[in-house]
């Protein structure tokens, strides 16, 4: 059996012995978290002393990596020093930059992997969960899913032994929902150094009651250095002093009357010791008693030495205006006073000789990013967002966290408190969430904020009530990577059981942006050449963004086993980041089965998605990657009639059979003929196919070789058990459509012929109601009797009602030439196309795509509004794919 001979931080010699763990032991990861003892610890098949041994080790493995520049051109590769990313790491479970260690993990745990177990339909049931669960919000990032929900999506998908990829994972819950459920593994991938740091605390084991201990002797000794800083006379003798609590700081605004300043508080804010404040929305000038209101008035600014740049800056004016503290046990406020004043002199002139971050914002100057607002006039560098006491606590407690064995346990403490610790801290009087608030997702500097003690901020952060919900697990089962999901370096094809991903919004939230105050205390920072963002700064574009998204979902497609699923939760209101998404799903070769809304709040509820008026809720995608036999078989068939068929019934083996809620059924939108016909174009777009059937052959041969149920088709051995759950439920819903364009239109139309044929005169009323509430700007409106004319089939009673297969061929075919005409139309006229019918789009894209014209795809694109061929699923699809073959 092999042996190494590994030195400690002690240098102590000792035996490695490389043994595989216990086969099914599921002992793998349950470690002891205690620097300092001599309990063996078992990691990767290899058996240490204990766990300062176990990092050494690994340690080294990572600084040989490091020092390999192949190993730095890896995709997303954070910025920052060899030895900042080795200090943040915990290797080989954590790594601050690409973690080197996932594939010997795989490799390690497939040992004792079976893939025999057969994979699931989509998860189509409600979820209740909401956003209280303690360690939901135990830390402050901008955006979490529940893990008690990502953990009913990983026990419907996985078996123990499997493992989990989130690719996507921010702070971390899909690493601790996969640590509730039994012998499951997660593995974690995020371009920003500050989420994944974070997520490696929660994902980490450790013992609580010491870690509180270290802490609170770090802070004692920081409060007999600094805590001067936060005293206050309590007495007019100047006998007493009290302990600060918080200090509320306005800012100085300049009267565009009289041109002299004032403090916004005495001239705005109506306060009364122990009770709720209010502030005024128009308010008289105290110079010269002009009403006023701050959005017209200027801010006051001052020079200053800033003597951490060594340079004089201009700041903004801020005044103390009320102190709160205790003498004793009571709560005190008062005015600031003389006493109050010379204390914040001689803090101004206290230098601080811990190390403090002056980085650059976003290494810019001027307007530095996205977020950067009029108000940050003056805040150049990241020191600038914090008060000057509360900035030399966070620089002596980060100088100590550096030599505690506690090192990241601390140092996430104090990524907890920076949002409060500094100017966005803002004071809200009339608020009921509370007196302090910051808000999410900005970088949002108020009027009015308050300094906090930072000293009890901090005692507050690591007592054991606090950390108990930031460290829930006592299993290490969580391999976590920082870089780019474009490139998943390190994990090997096929060897992923389910993903669960909440990717980034589009122009939602810059992370890069948001944490970079966060990752400059860190001393390891975002690289965002690759961050999948909408983004002026960046000069990134909805095409970008979609194309980056393309790219990560690739990545993902490849690590999947075939016949596995992924989840992708995801919110937006913008249509063209919805589509973006949708194609960069199907671009990377992934099927879509299933899309259903989350209603968040405290309860999250899921219901069929029927359009894009949808994508203003938080929408739940499941797709899967096909099965290696499907592959095969379709590349052979692809392009016949014989492949769509062959693909309509693996598809329909993929889909829900029955979702009930309460007493009834909903539909299964999937299922329905317009998306089965939409997925069967976009496989064979996606996969450089022709498309052999017109819709009206597609919809004649589905009667034809499925059973159909309910307006949904099934295989044969699925239509059984959809009557018999059919029995159980007093109805099933029908599908509520939004009339928002001519597709959409016609489905609408159908769906009340369906119902019973009806004439236009009993139509058109019911029509005019739906129709008028959301047609897209750019869309050609259509009268409903020209939609009847060219869909539809009127009866001698001068009822309406839906075509048989024959004559619906026929009618297909008259509308084709008469969209294909107009499509003609706009290739042959001048200039840009300002109003367009999207059908005839669709049309024109196809037979394009058909005869191989791409160029004309990406000619009549440039010349429709951008948000047609951005917002249009179908359209872009033919976009993205007509761009790639002609390398555009």
């Amino acid at each position: 059996m092999a042996k190494k001979v590994v030195k400690s931080q002690k240098d102590r010699l000792f035996e490695d012995v490389i043994v595989p763990a216990e086969a099914g032991s599921g002992k793998l990861f349950e470690v002891d978290y205690q620097y300092n003892n001599l309990q063996p610890v078992q990691c990767l098949g290899m058996t240490f002393p204990d766990e300062s041994a176990r990092r050494d080790y690994f340690t080294e493995r990572l600084r040989d990596r490091l020092s390999n520049p192949e190993f730095r051109r890896i995709e997303g590769f954070p910025v920052g020093e060899d030895e900042d990313i080795i200090a943040l790491s915990d290797p080989p479970y954590y790594t601050a930059c690409p973690n080197p260690f996932i594939a010997d993990f795989i490799e390690f745990h497939g040992r004792n992997r079976s893939d025999s177990h057969s994979q699931p339909e989509p998860f189509a049931s409600d979820i209740t969960e909401g956003k209280t669960d303690p360690i939901y919000n135990a830390h402050s990032y901008h955006t979490k899913v529940p893990p008690n929900a990502i953990a009913k999506y990983i026990a419907h998908y996985t078996k123990p032994g499997d493992i989990v990829l989130d690719a996507f994972s921010g702070s971390g819950m899909t690493g601790v929902a996969t640590a509730r459920l039994d012998g499951r593994y997660a593995i974690l991938v995020d371009l920003a150094p500050a989420a994944t740091f974070i997520a490696s605390n929660y994902c980490t084991p450790v013992d609580i009651i010491k870690l509180e201990q270290a802490a609170a002797l770090i802070l004692d000794e920081i409060e007999s250095e600094l805590g001067w800083m936060y005293s206050t006379v309590h007495d007019s003798k100047q006998s007493s002093k009290g302990v600060i609590d918080y200090v509320i700081w306005s800012d100085c605004l300049i009267c565009n009357e009289c041109n002299k300043e004032f403090s916004f508080w005495d001239a705005a804010v109506n306060w009364k010791e122990g009770e709720k404040g209010s502030v005024a929305s128009s308010f008289d000038c105290p110079n010269c008693s002009a009403n006023v209101s701050k959005r017209g008035l200027e801010r006051a600014f001052n020079t200053v030495r800033d003597d951490l740049l060594g340079k004089t800056i201009k700041r903004r004016k801020m005044l103390p205006v009320r102190i709160s503290y205790k003498f004793g046990r009571k709560r005190f406020e008062k005015n600031p006073d003389s006493e109050d004043a010379a204390l914040l002199d001689r803090i101004t002139e206290t230098p601080i000789f811990d190390k403090v971050p002056t980085d650059m914002m976003m290494g810019k100057e001027g307007s530095w990013g996205d977020l950067w607002r009029g108000y940050h006039e003056s805040f150049t560098h990241a020191h600038h967002f914090y008060f000057r006491r509360n900035l030399a606590v966070l620089a002596r407690f980060c100088s100590k966290a550096q030599r505690s064995p506690y090192r990241n346990q601390l140092l996430a403490a104090l990524t907890g408190v920076l949002k409060f610790a500094g100017f966005q801290n803002r004071i809200s009087p009339s608020s009921t969430m509370g007196l302090f608030r910051t808000m999410s997702g900005t970088l949002y500097l108020g009027s009015i904020v308050g300094e906090v003690n930072l000293i009890e901020s901090l005692r507050g952060r690591l007592s054991k009530k606090k950390l108990k919900p930031f460290y829930p697990t006592q299993r290490r089962a969580t391999f976590i990577s920082t870089n780019s999901s474009t490139s998943l370096a390190g994990i090997p094809d096929a060897s992923i059981d389910y993903v669960f991903v909440d990717p980034p919004f589009g122009d939602n939230l810059p992370y890069s942006e948001l944490n970079f105050l966060w990752e400059v205390w860190l001393g390891v920072k975002t690289n965002n050449s690759k961050e999948a963002i909408v983004s002026s700064c960046q000069k990134k574009s909805v095409i970008d963004y979609g194309r980056l998204m393309t790219a990560c979902f690739r990545e993902i497609y490849r690590v999947m086993k075939p016949g596995r699923w992924m989840t992708v939760e995801f919110h937006n209101s913008r249509n063209s980041v919805w589509a973006a998404i949708q194609e960069s799903i199907l671009q990377a070769g992934l099927v879509v089965a299933d899309v259903r809304i989350l209603d968040k709040g405290n309860v999250l509820t899921k219901k069929q998605v029927t359009g894009p008026n949808a994508v203003n809720k938080d929408l739940v995608i499941s797709a899967y990657k096909p099965e290696v036999d499907f592959e095969q078989q379709f590349s052979l068939e692809a392009g016949t009639e014989k492949g769509v068929w062959e693909f309509v019934r693996n598809h329909l083996k993929h889909l829900p059979v029955f979702v009930q809620k309460g007493n009834r059924g909903e539909p299964i939108v999937e299922r329905q003929t317009h998306l089965l016909f939409d997925r069967m174009i976009a496989l064979h777009v996606q996969r450089g196919y022709s498309v052999p059937l017109s819709a009206a052959e597609f919809y004649s041969g589905l009667r034809q070789r499925f059973p159909e149920r309910d307006g949904m088709y099934f295989l044969p051995d699925q239509v059984n058990e959809y009557d018999q759950k059919r029995l159980q439920v007093d109805k099933v819903d029908q599908l509520e459509l939004f009339v928002n364009d001519e597709k959409t239109a016609i489905q609408w139309v159908r769906q009340q012929l369906n119902a019973k044929p009806t004439t236009y005169q009993d139509l058109q009323p019911v029509y005019m109601k739906e129709a008028q509430q959301a047609w897209e700007k750019h869309e050609q409106p259509l009268e409903l009797r020209e939609i009847l004319e060219q869909n539809f089939v009127e009866e001698q009673d001068g009822k309406w009602r839906v075509p048989n297969p024959k004559k619906e061929s026929d009618l297909e075919q008259m509308r084709h030439r008469t969209l294909i005409k107009e499509f003609q139309h706009y290739f042959d006229a001048k200039g840009k196309i300002k109003i367009v019918r999207s059908e005839a789009l669709r049309a024109g894209f196809k037979e394009a795509w058909q005869k191989k014209e791409y160029a004309t795809i990406l000619q009549i694109a440039k010349r429709v509004p951008d948000s047609v061929i951005q917002e249009d699923p179908a359209l872009l699809m033919y976009y993205d794919n007509a761009s790639l073959l002609l390398g555009d």
